[in-house]
């Protein structure tokens, strides 16, 4: 059985792909780099709160009060 891309594989390569693009337009556009950077940063923080907030790891809210086994 081959890997198959999950959503949250897609966030990971959105936010590197949006920092790399970031990078990349600073340094080989008249954009000033950091400005370029911190732009595509919000684009990234953008992704990031997608997977957290509107499609979270979490089926219901009522998940998150679910007791969790101790560690040790």
């Amino acid at each position: 059985m081959g890997y198959t891309w999950q959503y949250y594989d897609l966030v990971l390569a959105g936010i590197f792909g949006s920092l790399v693009a970031g990078v990349l337009v600073g340094q080989f556009t008249a954009i000033a780099p950091t400005t370029a950077i911190v732009g595509f940063s919000a684009v990234a923080a953008v992704v990031m709160a997608h997977g957290l907030f509107v499609n979270g790891p979490v089926d219901q809210p009522a998940d998150l009060t679910n007791e969790v086994d101790a560690l040790n």
